[in-house]
């Protein structure tokens, strides 16, 4: 039995995850915004289940939370930095507030939490992070460029931190998903209030492409929750799990065409050191 601690359990990957996990003997201590919502999920499994009043932009309750799990609950073996939203729009389109409360959220608050609990793990030199990002934090999508800079930022956190914390004892797990039947596109998506008609070609398309999909995306969010579980217990934990054929498939586009621009491009970048 491990125990597990989950930002964001009250909907989408976070309670799927929650509920494989408790169905497989595991305790799970999750984060929720209200006294209501706590009691809900304590009472998925009684004694196994422990919910924490957190919201992961206040420093202060993220430090005091991890800190009630460690000394109430038990030492954490597993981290899952799972809270998050999206903002939907155009660069030009969204607010500079909207742009900081995404990053809020999605970077710092992640971050914030990966230093609350790093002290415990190291201490026992032992751990395992695991953050989820996107398909859209390797490759980007019009409509969405501040979430996808979100991801992207927590993409280049989470490889920079594998490296510092290995000799600790300490793995990282980078799960970036496709698309899932979760609420990310319906109600936990935040939009640009004032959409620009010049970019309907672009963001506008894909606005739309969002909203005929909400709902019927083909991704199971029980069967991603399996496939975290098992990158989490084997020997050898992959950095990056995409998680769906549609990850797959635009994240593999995403590094071919990288990689072929790269090659063409090399001997205008090779060639900018001084002479030997």
């Amino acid at each position: 039995m491990s125990i597990w601690f989950i930002t964001g359990v009250s909907s989408g990957f976070g309670r799927a995850l929650a509920e494989v996990l408790l169905k497989k003997g595991n305790k799970v201590a999750g984060t929720v915004r209200n006294a209501e919502a706590k009691a809900a999920f304590e009472k998925l499994k009684p004694g196994q289940a422990f919910g924490v009043l957190m919201d992961v932009t206040d420093e202060g309750a993220v430090k005091r939370g991890v800190a009630e799990i460690e000394s109430n609950f038990g030492p954490i073996d597993v981290l899952v930095n799972n809270a998050g939203y999206g903002l939907e729009g155009a660069i030009e389109e969204v607010t500079l507030a909207q742009v900081r409360q995404q990053f809020e959220v999605n970077v710092f608050g992640a971050i914030a939490v990966i230093q609350a609990v790093l002290p415990f793990m190291r201490k026992r030199r032992a751990g395992h992070i695991v953050n989820v990002t996107s398909m859209g934090g390797l490759t980007a999508f019009p409509g969405v460029a501040i979430y996808n800079g979100s991801k992207y930022a927590l993409e280049g956190v989470s490889e920079a931190l594998a490296k510092e914390v290995k000799h600790l004892g300490i793995k990282v797990t980078i799960v970036e998903p496709g698309s899932f039947r979760t609420d990310w596109a319906g109600r936990s998506m935040s939009h640009a209030e004032t959409p620009i008609a010049d970019y309907e070609e672009s963001a506008g398309a894909f606005r739309k492409s969002l909203e005929q999909r909400n709902g019927k995306q083909k991704g199971d969010p029980q069967k991603a929750a399996e496939a975290i579980i098992l990158a989490v217990e084997s020997p050898e934990p992959p950095l990056h799990l995409l998680l769906g054929p549609d990850a797959m498939n635009f994240v593999g586009a995403k590094l071919g065409a990288l990689q072929a621009e790269i090659m063409k491009w090399a001997p205008v970048s090779a060639g900018t050191n001084f002479p030997d």
